[in-house]
């Protein structure tokens, strides 16, 4: 059988720029073997993507050819990448890669998720004897079920956005509701604005529908640089903009009122359309002030915003249930535009997911105290062991914090912890440019006891990894 080979050849420019600084003490190979493994792992660089050839790298990196022939059989040796004949070196993921780490202390800190809601085995026996009532047909749902899209709508016109079921389109959870809008409204060249540092997956689905991804700033001190929001907009004019206003992934910045106003204003000025993700809106700890929907303040400033959420955070991973909140016209192209890719969402989950989100405001309660244990269990573990490490002076909700390390080596401490056991992603994935290799995104999701050793590893492994050089830095992370 023949072989298509690999889907994308990622060039020497390009794979120079995803590595920074990657030297260390180690012998050279090594340390480039383990600099593309991290990229791998972090999901910067896929699977099947063919290497630059040996003599390509060597000379962009200034390495004798020895070197990068030695790394990239690194490679292939502990499974990550894979060579044919005439083809080359193409990436690779070795199946359960993870498991080794996980075995060894079942602490993975790369996913900000809680566990299901309490309530989901009540319901899960009342949404099977739902399904019963729906085998005579073929099962296949665009637009999604009836009941979920209410509940939906309802939910909204809770929190303050009134809305109708024929303005919802049920999706395969959210990240597949935000590439849905990015593939039907975006074109390859148009400009699409999202927040730096961001949600990796919207980055890749921008990127994937052809955009060129322009962005401003977020940080744990001072949330968004409107300024430079509004000059980034006025500048680039991006076709669309996604935002997270609410428990901000992965500073867990709101976004203020007047910053509302300002955001919309100025995307208004340019057409833009607004991908507001509400997908932790509601995960609120203690804020001091309630914030509604982001499309409650769209007709006062004359834009388009549309709603992305999911069940997946509130309510469990495990429920691949995502939605978008829009006018019909736009929902009526989008269901047209998503058979290309999917036939819908399955039926017994979407069950499950209306007959949960009426006890939404219980759920949330649920939600707020687990956070709060989990906030208190980080905030204590950094502050008793890393006492170096900056965190945000108050974390009011979300799923995670944005940790500043007293020098760059973000990526060392990843791969230092991943030989501990530790899984935890680096601060570039969260980035566009390579940037943030003086962040870490810690979870606040985990157990106290998952928190706390998970801490205790990275304690460990600091001094280590804060004696590296620190790695370049380019873009947001530039001025420090």
């Amino acid at each position: 059988m023949l072989s298509s080979g690999p889907r994308h050849r990622l060039g020497a420019v390009a794979l120079a720029a995803l590595l920074g600084e990657w030297r260390t003490d180690a012998p050279a190979y090594e340390g480039l073997a383990e600099r593309i493994r991290l990229l791998l792992i972090d999901g910067r660089v896929s699977a099947d993507v063919r290497l630059p050839s040996e003599r390509e790298l060597s000379e962009r990196l200034r390495l004798s050819r020895t070197t990068v022939t030695a790394a990239y059989r690194r490679l292939r040796e502990t499974g990550y990448a894979h060579s044919r004949q005439g083809s080359g070196t193409t990436t690779a993921l070795p199946s359960g890669h993870h498991g080794a780490a996980q075995e060894e202390t079942g602490i993975d800190l790369t996913k900000a998720t809680l566990p299901a809601t309490r309530l989901l085995a009540e319901v899960a026996a009342e949404a099977t004897e739902r399904l019963t009532g729906h085998l005579g047909w073929s099962g296949y749902t665009l637009r999604g079920l009836t009941e979920l899209r209410s509940a939906i709508a309802e939910r909204y016109a809770e929190r303050g956005l009134p809305t109708t079921p024929d303005q919802i389109l049920v999706t395969l959870g959210g990240q597949s509701a935000i590439a849905l809008l990015a593939r039907t409204l975006l074109s390859r060249g148009d400009r699409a604005y999202a927040e730096s540092p961001s949600y990796p997956h919207a980055y890749d689905a921008l990127q994937l529908a052809g955009a060129r991804v322009v962005t401003s700033p977020v940080t744990v001190e001072h949330g968004w640089d409107l300024p430079a929001l509004e000059a980034t907009f006025a500048r680039t004019t991006p076709a669309m903009a996604y935002v997270m206003p609410d428990f901000h992934n992965p500073t867990g910045w709101s976004m203020s009122l007047e910053g509302r106003e300002r955001l919309l204003h100025a995307a208004a000025r340019i057409d833009a359309l607004v991908v507001a993700d509400d997908t932790t809106a509601e995960l609120d700890i203690d804020r001091p002030e309630a914030h509604p929907p982001l499309g409650v303040l769209a007709d006062r400033q004359r834009a388009r915003v549309v709603h992305v959420g999911s069940a997946s955070k509130l309510l469990w991973g495990g429920l691949r249930i995502g939605w978008i909140r829009a006018e019909q016209e736009l929902i009526t192209r989008l269901i047209a535009q998503r058979s290309a890719t999917d036939l819908g969402t399955p039926v017994w989950e979407q069950h499950v997911t209306a007959l949960l989100l009426p006890r939404a405001a219980e759920i949330v309660e649920e939600r707020r105290e687990q956070l709060r244990i989990g906030r208190r269990a980080l905030y204590a573990a950094v502050g008793r062991l890393l006492p170096d490490w900056r965190l945000p002076e108050r974390l009011h909700g979300g799923l995670a914090t944005w940790a500043r390390l007293p020098t760059a080596v973000s990526s060392q401490l990843t791969l230092a912890a991943r030989a501990r056991g530790l899984l935890v992603t680096a601060g570039p994935r969260f980035g566009v440019d390579g940037a943030y290799e003086r962040h870490l995104r810690l979870p606040i999701t985990a157990s106290p006891f998952q928190i706390e050793r998970g801490v205790e590893i990275l304690a460990e492994v600091w001094p280590r990894a804060a004696a590296l050089p620190p790695t370049a830095l380019v873009g947001a992370e530039a001025v420090v």
